[in-house]
C-alpha cells in the first residue's frame, strides 16, 4: 500500500475544488439588430442557473409601437412570443430570463404583436 504525505493530499484536494469550482458564464453576443423599427445594437446572451438570459445593449431602443414583445426562435425554428418590452411608465424591459422549454436561442426579434410585424431582429 502507498503512503500518501499529508501535503499530496491537501494538493490533489486543492485541485479538485478549482476544477470543481464553475468559471464566469459564457457570454454570446447577436449579430446587430436590422430592421424596420429597430436597427443596432446586439444581445448578449448568459446561462444563468440553467436558464438562458437574454438583455440588449444600450444601442437598442424602444420602438414606440404599441404592443412590442421579445420573441425567440430556436435552432430548430420554433418561434417563442414572450413577454412585452415596453413595461410600467414605458421603460423598456431591456432583460429577460428564458423559460425552462426554450433551450436554445438562434434569433431574437422584436415582434409588434399588435401589428404582428417583425420590427427588428438579430441572429447568434
Amino acid at each position: 500500500m502507498r503512503m500518501w504525505s499529508l501535503s499530496t493530499v491537501a494538493v490533489l484536494a486543492a485541485l479538485t475544488t478549482a476544477a470543481a469550482k464553475p468559471g464566469p458564464p459564457a457570454v454570446r453576443v447577436s449579430k446587430p439588430f436590422a430592421g424596420p423599427k429597430v436597427n443596432g445594437g446586439t444581445v448578449s446572451m448568459t446561462v444563468e442557473a440553467g436558464r438562458i438570459v437574454l438583455t440588449l445593449s444600450d444601442e437598442v431602443k424602444d420602438p414606440k409601437t404599441p404592443d412590442a414583445h421579445w420573441q425567440i426562435v430556436d435552432s430548430k425554428g420554433r418561434t417563442y412570443l414572450l413577454d412585452r418590452m415596453t413595461v410600467k411608465d414605458d421603460r423598456l424591459n431591456k432583460k429577460i430570463t428564458l423559460p425552462e422549454y426554450v433551450k436554445d436561442v438562434s434569433k431574437v426579434v422584436i415582434y409588434c404583436a399588435w401589428a404582428e410585424a417583425n420590427l427588428g431582429e438579430a441572429s447568434f
